[in-house]
């Protein structure tokens, strides 16, 4: 290497330092992220280029959203960078007597980088992209959600606390009553012909005639029995409509970027390999595409284990032996979606057959058997395993291929010997 771009990144400016290759600083300004300063630092970098013969290292340490504004400059431009883990950085970094600025760490990052050998940051397709950003807004919806569920909740008890026991609180119909009925006053004001006719009218989904008629009689008996704490002129009332409305549009929003995610996956082959594995939905298998991104820019399905966090963290000095555990420092929002996508396929475990959950019966019925969370993990541990093969090589689940005791896997062994 003949010269060295290293860059602290902060809001809305970088401090900027460039070393040769004898390790002397040539240059040392501030840059601030927009246009203008962005042009000059290409006719700099272009200019280094030049005369070196090869374009120069860059270095800088991801700042989470402060740092894609240059991220995205230097794709756009065609330069490769190396983007540092904070973490990974402050080691390597990490000296007896030091200072903390942005003139300093800058610096740092450039001497660095002349005695450790770092790897260049993989540059995603703009789809990866797109999906990690739908994914995320997933999550906010749903975050979002649960917020409003609470507040919901609270303010039920205070005027119409049955209304939780007869129905199921997630589903729609929930929803469309509470906006109805949110005090049982306002059953008891309405006959049970008036009352059957609208849950058939403002219900979104399709409900038969012969089931408004029981929830309508439930209803009514409910609202008979039931002692409010608030009148049905109290502003909670309204309140509580308001909350059922906000919910039942964020769960539509929830559905239309599914439906979106899953028209620009379908021709994808991650999402159709993930499709082919028993009980991964549209929903999961959009959503760990989401998060993983592309799987090819990992070398093993090692590499894969630590970006989800299920990596081992063992501990041994002297006498002193920790309990073995998983590491937890990778993507969490991946592990929780993976970990409940594991749970979903042992719930349902007598619909298909599914090597993942025959795994986890072999695990819970050894000799030393693993507890149910140590036996997911190791579920998640195969099925990346199995992932990555797949998704790397073009391949579809297939069970007969998967299970070791198969009669297709017998009858290859035996054609071969």
């Amino acid at each position: 290497m003949k010269h060295v771009v290293a860059l602290d990144v902060s809001m809305g400016k970088s401090t900027m330092v460039i070393y040769n290759q004898y390790r002397q600083c040539e240059v040392e300004k501030e840059i601030d992220h927009h246009r203008p300063s962005f042009e000059q630092l290409h006719e700099l970098l272009q200019a280094l280029a030049h005369q070196d013969g090869q374009a120069p290292e860059i270095v800088f340490e991801a700042t989470g959203v402060y740092s894609k504004t240059l991220e995205r400059f230097f794709q756009d431009n065609g330069y490769t960078y190396c983007r540092i883990n904070p973490l990974e950085a402050n080691l390597q970094m990490a000296s007896m007597r030091r200072q903390k600025t942005d003139k300093s760490d800058a610096h740092e990052l450039a001497k660095s980088h002349f005695r450790v050998e770092r790897e260049q940051t993989y540059q995603e397709e703009s789809y990866y992209q797109q999906m990690r950003g739908f994914t995320r807004y997933y999550d906010e919806l749903n975050s979002e959600i649960t917020h409003l569920y609470c507040r919901l909740h609270a303010i039920l008890q205070w005027s119409f606390p049955e209304l939780e026991q007869l129905f199921t609180k997630r589903s729609a119909l929930f929803l469309n009553i509470v906006q109805l009925y949110p005090h049982p006053d306002e059953v008891l004001n309405h006959s049970k012909t008036v009352i059957c006719n609208r849950l058939k009218a403002n219900t979104r989904k399709n409900l038969s005639l012969k089931r408004a008629e029981e929830k309508g009689i439930a209803l009514l008996e409910a609202a008979q029995i039931s002692y409010p704490a608030i009148t049905k002129e109290d502003v909670r009332c309204e309140q509580v409509k308001d909350y059922a409305r906000r919910i039942a549009d964020l769960k539509e929003k929830k559905e239309q970027l599914v439906k979106h995610m899953v028209e620009l996956s379908n021709e994808r082959i991650e999402y159709q390999v993930l499709r082919s594995f028993p009980r991964i939905g549209e929903t999961s298998a959009v959503r760990i595409i989401g998060e993983l991104g592309d799987i090819r820019r990992f070398k093993n399905h090692k590499q894969l284990n630590a970006y989800v966090g299920i990596d081992i963290m063992r501990y041994q000095s002297g006498n002193t032996h920790y309990k073995d555990k998983i590491n937890k420092r990778g993507n969490n929002k991946l592990r929780k979606i993976l970990f409940f996508m594991i749970k979903t396929m042992i719930t349902l475990r007598k619909k298909t057959k599914n090597h993942l959950v025959e795994y986890d019966d072999k695990l819970k019925t050894q000799p030393q058997r693993k507890p149910h969370k140590v036996a997911s993990i190791a579920c998640i541990n195969k099925f990346l395993k199995v992932a990555f093969h797949l998704i790397t090589h073009g391949i579809h689940y297939d069970y007969e291929t998967a299970s070791p005791n198969s009669e297709s896997i017998t009858y290859n062994i035996s054609q071969l010997t």
